[in-house]
């Protein structure tokens, strides 16, 4: 048999040091050495991307289909979604006042029953609507149309 060795999380493995300490973490506004790479700051995901002020206290961050749905609560939509691997539905339609909507999802409220749909983007082929979509285009920068 065997002799196993137990595991312990205290003891420093290779590679196991994320950031050598030669190059992290850099110091912003020293120039590189010779022969060093220089480091550059990655921004996190999910971060806020900087973009068109609306009004005071109100930005919109790009052209996501989200801030899309934001500027037009309110208007009656209709959702098409589908769903793999369901026995029961494969497709539904959905069809109601726009709430609210964030980066994953769609609320919509039946006005005639009162009852609220939490709806998945990731299930969402597209979305329509019978009036006119309010829509503020992304600045794109000159020389692109």
């Amino acid at each position: 048999m065997s002799q196993q060795m137990p595991y312990n999380p205290y003891v420093a493995y290779p590679y196991t040091e994320m950031y050598p300490s030669s190059s992290y973490p850099f110091q912003a506004g020293q120039p590189a050495q010779p022969g060093q790479q220089q480091a550059v700051p990655m921004q996190p995901s999910g971060s806020m991307i900087p973009g068109t002020p609306l009004a005071p206290g109100q930005v919109v961050e790009e052209s996501y289909i989200e801030n899309i749905l934001r500027l037009n609560r309110g208007k009656v939509i209709t959702v098409y979604q589908t769903f793999e691997n369901n026995t029961q539905w494969n497709a539904k339609i959905f069809r109601g006042v726009l709430e609210t909507a964030g980066r994953d999802h769609i609320i919509l409220s039946d006005p005639e029953s009162g009852k609220r749909f939490l709806l998945l983007m990731v299930n969402t082929d597209y979305i329509t609507a019978d009036e006119h979509l309010n829509y503020i285009p992304p600045a794109l920068p000159s020389g692109i149309r």
